[in-house]
């Protein structure tokens, strides 16, 4: 009976069949991480390394459109550094960016720490804030051009017609200056609703426990601000700045809708004038040594964001790293 049994045992057992090399190759966590990362890295290297790639190769080539050109070094460099017009681009760029930076969380923070209390219709007012956000950009600055023009504008007609407070339109695009400051308020105005939401939602994150023990112990609405409020911001405030100083330094559609860079080249961003001698100008490798110009300016804001974003070991009472 127990041989019996043996017997029926043995037959049930069966043996393993050895590993191949594509098991084994699967039981790889490596391979695995590998092959689960390959769509994400195709995309990358289809729509981002690749773009890049044949930028920085055009910006070293004399092509044009239609020609395929020859590769000429770091000539198209050699000629923007005695050029003008690219480095009024640059100064153009960096005092826009600082500028309207400025004015964006200056304003924005306002507008976080206002909607962050209770008031009414306050779903509503949030919504509101959002529209210039939502609105396309290239319709928001030609709402712009109609208000800036110095024959249509709302401003000169309320001036001067409505008020009689003035004599003469205003011409607002007409010289460097007013150009500069205009697309700069224009700016401010489209980038307060990112910057004053992402704040926001900040602000919800902080325990209120957190104020009212400041009050107990008699703190001021600039002490609890400066001491409660910046300090657990710090990593969003970060974070935020650092897109908005990304979307602001590489703005494109809100200055070329309006100026077009005019008047006299005078309010031409490093984008604008990028694109405007590689396509209307057709020299594609000057056009592409300028766009690549931008990228050491872009990497220095994306390291603020780390930095930034360092300080949230601080905050836990932890050293920084």
């Amino acid at each position: 009976m127990d041989a019996t049994v043996d017997v029926g045992l043995q037959r049930l057992n069966f043996v393993r069949a050895p590993d191949t090399w594509v098991t084994k190759l699967f039981d790889y966590k490596p391979f695995l991480v590998f092959l689960c990362l390959l769509p994400s890295m195709g995309l990358l290297v289809v729509f981002l390394t690749y773009p890049l790639g044949l930028g920085l190769w055009l910006s070293m080539t004399d092509t044009t459109i239609g020609q395929p050109g020859h590769f000429v070094g770091l000539e198209n460099f050699q000629e923007l550094m005695d050029d003008p017009v690219f480095w009024m681009s640059v100064t153009n760029t960096i005092f826009y960016t600082v500028v309207a930076t400025a004015g964006k969380f200056t304003l924005g923070l306002w507008l976080a720490l206002l909607l962050n209390h209770h008031i009414p219709f306050k779903a509503f007012i949030r919504a509101i804030v959002l529209l210039p956000w939502i609105v396309p950009t290239v319709l928001s600055a030609i709402a712009w051009w109609w208000i800036y023009s110095p024959q249509f504008s709302i401003v000169s007609y309320v001036f001067v017609d409505l008020l009689h407070w003035s004599d003469t339109y205003f011409n607002f695009l007409g010289s460097p200056w007013p150009a500069r400051w205009s697309l700069i308020v224009a700016n401010i105005w489209r980038g307060i609703p990112f910057v004053a939401i992402t704040l926001l939602a900040g602000l919800q994150t902080i325990s209120p426990s957190l104020y009212e023990a400041a009050l107990l112990d008699g703190a001021s609405g600039w002490q609890k601000f400066y001491r409660i409020t910046v300090p657990l911001l710090m990593p969003i405030l970060a974070v935020a700045l650092t897109l908005s100083v990304l979307f602001t330094f590489s703005d494109f559609q809100l200055v070329y809708a309006i100026t077009r860079g005019g008047p006299f080249n005078t309010t031409h961003l490093m984008a604008t004038l990028a694109f405007q001698r590689a396509i209307p100008g057709a020299q594609l490798g000057e056009g592409a040594a300028i766009a690549v110009s931008m990228i050491p300016f872009l990497i220095a804001a994306t390291l603020l964001c780390f930095f930034g974003v360092g300080r949230r070991k601080w905050q836990q009472g932890e050293a920084n790293d």
